[in-house]
């Protein structure tokens, strides 16, 4: 008589083991934190690109202030250097007046005019960059050439830094954006 076949189950065969699952899922979560720090770094880096752009931008801004008032900036301003931190602008040409902005009052002179550009650009750099400053240095020669130095304070990600205080990556940098003009 005939045996029904059986297959032999062959030992080490019958499945994964606990200890090969555990493997498995360690070699898993290393993979996802690795993902996560991307994604953390990706993140960090765009809002770094954000606020550069910003300063890129604002820069450009009091650049065409000063091109579209040179009666100013390519005459009087020869030598001047004006700082700017937070909304407080040191060595202004006179006090700006409220009545410069456009289609209100009287015109407004050229000293009068750079003024209030500055005190305006000054209020705009605070609300977009933390821990602002600026400094706009003209030379004294002719042409004038003003240099427009922006610094701001930002938090960057590193995937290798581990001089951070709180261990996460992270520091704090101080960023600068320079941009020449003749106006």
């Amino acid at each position: 008589m005939m045996r029904p076949f059986r297959p032999r189950a062959r030992a080490g065969c019958r499945g994964f083991s606990l200890v090969e699952v555990l493997v498995a899922l360690i070699v898993l979560s290393v993979g996802l934190i690795g993902i996560a720090k991307m994604q953390a770094l990706a993140l960090s880096s765009t809002g770094v690109a954000t606020r550069r752009s910003l300063a890129a931008l604002e820069a450009a801004s009091l650049a065409d202030s000063m091109h579209a008032n040179r009666g100013y900036w390519g005459v009087t301003a020869s030598g001047a250097t004006i700082k700017v931190s937070g909304s407080a602008v040191t060595t202004l040409p006179v006090s700006p007046a409220p009545d410069c902005e456009a289609g209100q009052g009287a015109p407004c002179d050229a000293a009068a005019l750079a003024s209030y550009d500055l005190q305006d650009w000054a209020d705009s750099l605070k609300s977009l960059l933390p821990g602002d400053s600026a400094q706009i240095a003209c030379n004294a020669s002719t042409p004038i050439e003003c240099l427009i130095t922006i610094s701001w304070s930002e938090q960057v990600v590193s995937m290798t830094n581990t001089t951070a205080p709180n261990g996460a990556g992270s520091a704090m940098s101080n960023a600068t954006y320079t941009l020449y003009v003749e106006p």
